[in-house]
């Protein structure tokens, strides 16, 4: 007789079931392999209780860990393993153990993760959820996949339901989503433009109405890939994402959670195409932070990328205002703010573009600069 588990971890008798086989898929006969992987995967659909009962169901949960773990040697090791009848089994699979309606977040206020001070809330089940990811992973990047069967699987419900996941606090399990994410978005092409809605949609949420989730940082790393690959001329809806998107993120109290990731999108859409380089800076100066100086050294910082990569062209178009600020930021009295804003002066390429444009820039910047020198409290901004 075999048993299978419900989610509180009591077993009951299943007719017809076959779930946990012990005898490993390639000790089979060759004309059984199919059959067999087909019951480990269907084996592998059966969920145990890891929360309120931890210590339930032992024998079995370490059944299904091991059989995950077969699984997905399985597929790395062996070629023409993933036939046709694999790709439901194996989307059924990955369904029913991921998709899940996540617990309510430990820090629901929005108020701004500190990754040094506070704790994620971890998956208790990361032992099984883990292995599935993995062996999902590895079906993806199998070079016996075939994107034009998968595509009747990984459909957009499938897309929604990962997308929706990505707000797990469980910083492991939001690393599987990025990489599974990327790895459908390269190979199904029907799908990209759903994906990069439904994240713009998530974006949308995130900065006007909730403030709140965890996964924007991955959904940023992912798209500096997508951006990375746009080709060129940009599409103005791909311009658009990038104003009305990327720039507004940057007034979220969260932003030190995925600040590096965002300036990275930013720059790639500037390498890509330098005539948005006025409209960003002057959202930057727009959403410029006026009491929160450790904000202020983001934006000094992604500043200085962005100055980096500037055609002189279009220096001269913003270089008036955008002094004006850092005029700002060397008398600030956060020290930090000044410090970093007079580091600028250490960039070979910004100075020789303040030469090239001193007539403009100096009379802006002298009395900062005069002021600093007299009267700063930190003498060690004097010196930068």
């Amino acid at each position: 007789m075999f048993h299978i588990c419900n989610r509180n971890g009591s077993a009951y008798a299943l007719n017809n079931a076959v779930l946990f086989i012990v005898s490993p898929i390639p000790d089979a006969p060759p004309m059984d392999r199919e059959e067999l992987f087909v019951q480990k995967l269907r084996q592998c659909c059966v969920l145990f209780d890891f929360v309120t009962d931890p210590l339930s169901d032992l024998k079995y949960k370490e059944v299904k860990r091991a059989g995950l773990n077969e699984m997905v040697e399985y597929i790395t090791h062996n070629r023409d393993v993933v036939t046709e009848a694999i790709y439901p089994e194996a989307v059924i699979m990955f369904s029913i153990n991921l998709f899940r309606t996540l617990p309510p977040s430990s820090n629901p206020t929005g108020a701004e993760f500190d990754p040094e001070e506070d704790e994620p809330t971890l998956e208790a089940a990361w032992p099984h959820l883990q292995l599935v990811y993995e062996f999902f992973l590895r079906f993806l990047e199998s070079p016996d996949f075939q994107p034009n069967i998968a595509k009747k699987y990984i459909d957009q419900k499938f897309v929604m339901s990962l997308l929706d996941l990505f707000d797990s606090e469980d910083p492991r399990e939001r690393d599987f989503l990025k990489t599974i994410l990327h790895r459908i978005y390269g190979k199904f092409l029907g799908l990209r433009a759903y994906v990069r809605r439904q994240i713009n949609n998530i974006f949308y949420r995130f900065i006007y109405e909730t403030e709140h989730h965890n996964g924007i940082a991955e959904l940023l790393e992912i798209l500096g890939s997508i951006i990375n690959g746009f080709a060129l001329p940009l599409k103005e809806e791909h311009k658009m994402f990038l104003i009305r998107v990327l720039l507004p993120l940057h007034k979220v109290k969260s932003l030190s959670v995925y600040h590096p990731q965002l300036a990275y999108c930013v720059v790639q859409f500037l390498e890509k195409d330098s005539s948005l380089t006025e409209p960003v800076i002057m959202g930057l100066l727009k959403f410029w932070p006026k009491t929160h100086s450790p904000k202020e050294v983001m934006f000094l910082n992604e500043l200085e990328e962005i100055l980096d990569v500037i055609e002189p062209s279009e220096f001269v178009k913003v270089m008036e205002p955008l002094f004006r600020q850092l005029a700002k930021c060397v008398s600030s009295p956060h020290f930090q703010v000044a410090e970093r804003a007079l580091y600028y002066w250490n960039n070979e390429y910004i100075m020789s573009l303040i030469s090239d444009n001193a007539a403009k820039i100096l009379p802006i910047m002298f009395p900062a600069l005069y002021k600093n020198s007299k009267s700063h409290w930190n003498k060690y901004s004097h010196t930068c």
